[in-house]
Order: C-alpha cells, then structure tokens, then sequence
C-alpha cells in the first residue's frame, strides 16, 4: 500500500511540475509597464470603430522558402479601416510617408536621400510627444539605460531604429530595424522577412501586393475581430509569409516603445519575453544587431483573457 500511495504522489509531482512548466514565466515589471503604455496610448485606433477585420479560416503549414500556401481566408484581413482618422494624427501620418524610402529586397543597397533623413526625423519628434514615449523614456532613465536629454534620447532611437546595416554579407547597407520590422523585406526571391506592422499589412493588401491567408493559432485559441495581436501567414509580392505576429490598432509609438525598452534592458543578441497586456498573453521578440535593431514582433499565446482562466483551473 505505501509503495502504491509513493507512487502516485510522485506521477501527481510530475504531472504537476509538467504542467507548471508549460505555463510560461511572465514579466511582472514589463507587464505592468507595457499596460501603463496601453491606457496612454490615446492614438490606439479600436477594432468595429476605426478599423473591422475578418480573420476567417486558420491557415495551413508551410515550409519556408515556399511560395505556395492554401487559401483560407477569401476576404481581405481589413474590411475597413478610418483612413482619414489616420491621416489626421501626426505619428500615423508621418508614419505613412516613411514606408516607400526602402528598397525591398535585401543585398540591395539602401539610397538614403536628405529628404528622408527629414522624414525619419519628423516621425520620431512626433513620437517623442506622446505620453507612450515619454512614459518609456522615464522608465529607461530610471534604469539607467537613457539619458534624459531629449536630443540624446532621440540619438539613440535613431541609432536603433534607423541606422542601416548589412544583412545580407556579400551586400551593401541594406537594412534597418525600422524598415525590417514595420516595412518588411523580401529575402533572395524566396521568402518574406519581417514585416510585422498592421499599417503597412493594410495598406499593402489595399493595392493588391498581399494576400492574407489565414490565422495561426492553437484549435483552443481561436481568434477574434476584437484582438490586438494576431498570427498570420500571407503572401506579398508573391512570396509567402508562412507566419508573423503583428500587433493589430496600437499605434506606431506603442510598438517603437515596448521594442525599445526591451532592446535596452537586455544585451543578449536574442530575447524573449512574456507579458500579459489587456487581455492578450504574448511573447515579445527582440533581436539585435550590434547597437541597432535586427528585428522584433509579437507573438500571441493567448488571447480574451484566457491565460487568466487556466490559471484559475
């Protein structure tokens, strides 16, 4: 009898440590941060409202390098998005005008003329104003990882965000962590790179350059038209995205400033952390490049609050 109760004590320990184990470990200290930049992200644009999005079937596998992928989705992502609402507030706007200064393949030099050192210029004073930012920047100052002089805070965004590099070896200065993460890159004709901004995500299948194929989710994880970040595969320009995670209505100052606090509080070349934000449980990736910004996106692991329930089961 006691070797039968010993034994099921210990399958009970290890059922129990299996499942403590799947639950990731989140980051109590960002989660709270990135929700303190959620409420003050005032230029958020809100799902039925400023934007209505169809996210159909779930899309299927796809290896990469492929440029076949099933259709699961018959309809656009975005059925409607407030385009002038866009146009109106200063981040968005200036924003949109950064989004044709890249060339899209990678191993191609990138040209850049002094009309677009304004550009990217007048985009981060905008986004320098924003309560987003600004709350960021007094978290980074109190970690030490910023200065507080403005001018030395914008340096640094720009070092991260638009310094080019190479990316590919045998190339010129062909990338930036801006272009990469919120405009997308195509890799020697065979797959899409990057590419995890909804902005551009809209307006590139609003021209007919990307086709969305579906959602990517686990069969109890379904997604919905009200949630902030999603799983996608598509294609653009012919090339198949066989997955990418993007945020869905923040603003371009929410992204650029969670990416950026992650980027300066960790110096491994690759970081992964876990945060619960409104009602979403993701996974944030950042990866460097030297002093500069590889690549960083979202991925969702749960959404409408239901890590909170499994909690509680």
């Amino acid at each position: 009898m006691g070797a039968r109760i010993c034994g099921c004590v210990l399958l009970l320990a290890v059922v129990f440590n299996e499942l403590y184990a799947s639950r990731p470990t989140v980051n109590q200290e960002l989660s709270t941060l990135f929700n303190e930049l959620w409420r003050l992200d005032v230029n958020r644009m809100k799902p039925g409202i400023d934007y209505t999005i169809s996210v159909q079937g779930k899309a299927g596998f796809v290896s990469p390098g492929s440029h076949v992928a099933q259709d699961h989705a018959s309809l656009p992502l975005f059925s409607q998005v407030n385009e002038t609402k866009l146009q109106a507030i200063t981040t968005y706007s200036r924003f949109m005008k950064l989004l044709d200064n890249y060339e899209r393949s990678t191993g191609v030099s990138e040209q850049v003329t002094a009309e677009e050192v304004t550009e990217n210029n007048l985009f981060l004073d905008a986004v320098l104003q924003t309560g987003v930012m600004k709350r960021a920047h007094k978290y980074l100052i109190s970690k030490g990882q910023s200065s507080s002089d403005l001018r030395q805070f914008k340096s640094q965004l720009y070092l991260i965000w638009f310094h080019l590099y190479h990316r590919e070896r045998n190339g010129g200065v062909d990338s930036c962590g801006f272009e990469h993460v919120f405009v997308g890159e195509t890799k020697a004709g065979r797959e899409v790179v990057g590419f995890h901004n909804w902005i551009q995500f809209y307006l590139q299948e609003k021209n007919r350059h990307l086709d969305y194929k579906g959602y990517k989710a686990r069969d109890h994880d379904l997604p919905d038209q009200d949630d902030h970040v999603l799983n996608l595969q598509f294609s653009w320009h012919g090339l198949v995205k066989p997955v990418g995670g993007a945020f869905i209505g923040p603003s371009p100052e929410f992204e650029m400033a969670i990416f950026t606090v992650i980027f300066l509080m960790n110096t491994e070349r690759s970081t992964a952390v876990v945060v619960n934000v409104d009602q979403c449980q993701m996974e944030l990736v950042v990866v460097r490049h030297g002093r500069s910004l590889g690549t960083a996106y979202p991925k969702l692991l749960s959404s409408n609050s239901r890590h909170l329930r499994q909690q509680r089961e």
